[in-house]
């Protein structure tokens, strides 16, 4: 896999704002990050075309296992630099709201494609909308991408 980012670019580990805080999403991560997608499956599927993963996503049935795979994988392309995908946590890190995933452009001619989700409870409370501006705003201010597409959204 390709890197998208230059290699003498330093990948943001974090952002924090007001209403949420941004780190890597590894596997250490999959006790929240279950709960959430699990506690908003239905919300999700509507959200979240079947173009994003290939699949619709995520299955009701899908296991602990399965979302530690998918978790692994998300880490793994971290390091090889050819996607990025963050968690998006309480300020207290106790509870995962979302995910944000930076991917190497598939349905455009961007240089990288944003997708990104919150649980339905933070969806209900207006978080959606403050992630989706913040991460706007992270990405024209600290990447190096010139054109990010946002599919689904923009």
């Amino acid at each position: 896999m390709k890197p998208i980012v230059p290699d003498n670019f330093v990948v943001p580990t974090t952002l924090k704002t007001e209403s949420f805080k941004l780190r890597p999403l590894g596997i250490r991560d999959v006790e929240k990050d279950y709960e959430a997608v699990m506690s908003s499956v239905e919300h999700l599927q509507a959200h979240i075309s079947p173009e994003v993963f290939g699949h619709v996503w995520p299955s009701p049935t899908m296991t602990k296992d399965d979302d530690l795979a998918d978790l692994g994988w998300h880490q793994v392309e971290f390091q090889m630099r050819s996607s990025f995908t963050y968690t998006v946590l309480s300020l207290d890190e106790q509870l995962c709201l979302g995910c944000v995933y930076i991917l190497p452009p598939r349905f455009t001619d961007a240089e990288a494609e944003v997708f990104l989700w919150v649980r339905k409870s933070a969806y209900d409370e207006g978080l959606d909308t403050v992630l989706f501006q913040a991460i706007k705003t992270w990405l024209k201010s600290t990447w190096p991408f010139q054109k990010v597409a946002f599919p689904g959204r923009e």
